[in-house]
């Protein structure tokens, strides 16, 4: 599962990524500090099933810090996109083709409004930041439209002349940037298109690109540098979010997590507080810098980093949390670690479909499995359910 951090140049986006990753990536206040993408991993939290089962896990993928675990997902960080990207201007082809591969976006904006349209670095407040939510939206919306009407004319003609529905059609157009069958359907059933494919022009295509989108590709916004916000702005841009936002402060929560890790602060991702290890040994600037931060995180009740992708990972994509097992007993891998990994799957996926992620084999010789809460068998067709630990039994 894959989240990619996106924006227009110069507003965090980086400093996000490398702030819930600590992986190393270009930070600089210029546009385009990214050229190539940047892959790195963070992590979602959730309630180990340790906790349920009076046991001590061995995480093989992530961590458990006292029953809360640390699951996976893999984040990727973008060059930034500048109006007309969609026209190849800026880097906006390398942009939107990095963009395939996301399963949902975390659109990174400057809230202090202190970057242009363009990403140029402008005084503070003065550009309106409601104006950066729409566009990147908009630039997404008319890139597809721009796949979709190659050849357009031609295809709808032959679909409508032999009776054949124009759904397949969008898909297999569509199909390499991760667009599904169902989220077509939808779009299609939303957008109110005419019947007669030919009759589509250009603002009925983009309707249907953009609805696409937000099946595809579903967005949150990070209002990033709230703490440079005031709180009347805050909520206005919220409410120009449709209520899918999170007040951010990316520079905090990386300045928190390299002091975490120098052992300086004590500090848990996703707190809403923390605490100096020995105030002694901080120098001058660094005080200063850490009480400044703590303003901010005691007024927005934290960084936001964290908030943001569990908020994408499970309300936006609609994540489950299972726990694959071999041995239902000691809840044990081949190797006797106890839950050993943790998935996040689509809320809707059944117990072979976690048998295929697990491995190719395992779910082509599927049997059935077990559900370890309940010491239920259960069938192919079973629904997994949040925390749920499971025993695969396939042909060996």
């Amino acid at each position: 599962m894959q989240i990619g951090i996106v924006g227009k140049p110069n507003v965090g986006k980086s400093t996000f990524f490398c702030g819930a990753t600590l992986a190393s990536a270009d930070i600089a206040s210029y546009p385009f500090t990214t050229i190539k993408a940047n892959k790195g991993v963070a992590f979602v939290r959730g309630r180990c099933p340790h906790l349920d089962f009076n046991t001590k896990c061995d995480p093989r993928n992530a961590g458990c810090d006292n029953g809360t675990r640390m699951i996976p997902v893999e984040l990727l960080d973008v060059a930034g996109l500048v109006p007309d990207a969609w026209k190849g201007r800026g880097l906006g082809n390398q942009f939107l083709d990095d963009l395939r591969q996301a399963h949902a976006l975390v659109h990174v904006i400057d809230a202090s409004g202190s970057t242009d349209i363009e990403g140029n670095a402008v005084p503070l407040g003065s550009h309106d930041p409601v104006e950066d939510i729409k566009f990147l939206e908009r630039e997404i919306a008319l890139w597809m439209r721009g796949i979709l009407e190659k050849g357009w004319e031609k295809a709808a003609r032959q679909a409508h002349m032999e009776g054949k529905p124009i759904e397949p059609i969008i898909h297999d157009r569509l199909t390499g940037l991760g667009v599904t069958e169902a989220q077509v359907a939808a779009a299609m059933r939303e957008s109110k298109l005419p019947d007669n494919p030919m009759n589509w022009g250009p603002e009925e295509m983009l309707r249907l690109t953009d609805t696409i989108r937000r099946y595809a590709k579903p967005m949150i916004i990070a209002l990033n540098k709230a703490d440079l916000a005031d709180d009347a702005t805050l909520q206005r841009l919220a409410q120009a979010a449709g209520g899918l936002s999170v007040p951010t402060m990316a520079e905090a929560e990386l300045a928190l997590k390299r002091a975490a890790k120098a052992k300086l602060v004590d500090y848990i991702p996703g707190g809403d507080r923390f605490d100096l290890v020995d105030p002694s040994k901080l120098s001058a600037p660094q005080a200063k810098a850490l009480e400044k931060i703590r303003e901010g995180v005691d007024r927005l009740h934290g960084t936001g980093v964290q908030k943001c992708l569990e908020k994408a990972a499970y309300e936006l994509l609609d994540l489950i949390v299972v726990y694959p097992v071999e041995d239902e007993t000691r809840l044990t891998d081949h190797d006797g670690r106890v839950l050993p990994d943790a998935f996040l799957v689509p809320k809707g996926t059944t117990a072979k479909g976690l048998a295929y992620k697990v491995h190719t084999d395992l779910g082509d010789n599927f049997i059935r499995a077990i559900n370890v809460r309940t010491h239920r068998t259960v069938g192919n067709d079973y629904l997994l359910q949040n925390n749920d630990v499971i025993t695969i039994i396939s042909r060996k």
